[in-house]
């Protein structure tokens, strides 16, 4: 989708905002061509959950960004794109040092990123990783597996140490966040009668409400982002996930947390059940069999018509009517079903 160009920094007077793209890439060029750099193109996308920072908040993210990447100086571009379902900035600048004309230094480019917007983030909005961390292990577990779901949902990765196997690691977009013995690790398998019993009773009664027919959302963006020529590599597949109008009511509603787990494409075998109300992980089918609560169907979905869709305030049955009526005439090709419509009261 077109994207709103937010900051322009460190460019000569007769480059402005008003200068066409091709401009401000000839620009770039001349400067990257002064040395013989491989891949002189710098480009970062910072991305943001949903609406949860605007167009604003990401651009001065971005200038803290750049600034702590070493790009501070440097001639660079911001474009704002908000035809997701995650508002999200794109950076473009040259990995040639505008001053010396020599490489600035990308070794471990990536975790160097992630580890500048860890640093921007805390020091802007006080968000500390570290402190998220510790409310999540604190949640009451049953399994290494609940563990490793738990963690997973809100970002993590949990490896073992395989010289050992006692030895953990938790990470976080490659970044090592904490190490922690396998031995820490307290399993709790007392679960509170009452508390399954209500979420039995929300269950019995939601899935009567809202729909709780699956269907597969395909994710093919890391594929389409990756260079040229890795594209005809056969080594990647979709991301995939489980979705339901159900899964979505008692996560918003209740803070009820499906997880559906599956092998590749495969139908999902199983799911765990996150309850943030009481801070504890269940295995899904000591509640209630997957097969009685949910009813798993053939469809699938592109992640990005499912990220737009999500956009629509539909706040009844008629209003779904209508809107599939009008997808459907208009973008046959992507065969929706009304379950895969989620009711909101969300207005535009």
């Amino acid at each position: 989708g077109k994207g709103e160009l937010t900051l322009m920094k460190n460019f000569p007077s007769f480059i402005t905002e008003n200068s066409n793209k091709q401009q401000v890439r000839d620009y770039l060029k001349a400067i990257s061509k002064s040395n013989k750099v491989q891949k002189p193109q710098f480009h970062a996308v910072i991305s943001t959950k949903f609406q949860e920072h605007s167009k604003e908040d990401l651009t001065r993210i971005s200038a803290d960004f750049m600034t702590q990447m070493g790009y501070g100086q440097q001639p660079y571009i911001a474009v704002f794109h908000k035809d997701t379902e995650n508002n999200h900035i794109h950076l473009v600048s040259t990995r040639v040092d505008k001053q010396t004309g020599k490489k600035i230094d990308d070794s471990y480019e990536k975790l160097k990123a992630q580890k500048a917007l860890t640093q921007v983030m805390e020091n802007r909005y006080g968000i500390n990783e570290e402190e998220k961390l510790n409310q999540l292990l604190k949640y009451k577990i049953g399994s290494f597996q609940q563990l490793k779901t738990l963690l997973n949902r809100n970002g993590y990765q949990l490896t073992e140490n395989t010289n050992d196997g006692k030895s953990l690691t938790i990470s976080k977009n490659g970044i090592v966040q904490r190490r922690i013995s396998a031995d820490q690790i307290v399993y709790s398998n007392q679960d509170s009668e009452k508390r399954i019993r209500q979420i039995r009773a929300i269950f019995s009664k939601y899935r009567q409400l809202y729909s709780n027919k699956v269907f597969r959302v395909e994710d093919y963006r890391k594929q389409e982002a990756i260079l040229p020529e890795d594209k005809h590599k056969d080594n990647w597949k979709p991301e995939i996930k489980f979705e339901s109008e159900l899964q979505k009511k008692l996560r918003g509603v209740f803070g009820i947390d499906i997880v559906f787990h599956h092998n590749d494409d495969q139908m999902p075998f199983g799911y765990t059940l996150i309850d943030h109300k009481t801070a504890r992980v269940h295995k899904g089918s000591e509640i209630m069999k997957m097969g009685e609560l949910f009813e798993f169907t053939s469809a699938a979905m592109d992640k990005r018509v499912f990220e737009q869709l999500k956009d629509y305030g539909i706040p009844n049955v008629e209003t779904k009517s209508v809107l599939l009526k009008y997808l459907t005439e208009k973008y046959p090709e992507n065969k929706l079903s009304d379950f895969m419509l989620f009711e909101n009261k969300k207005l535009k």
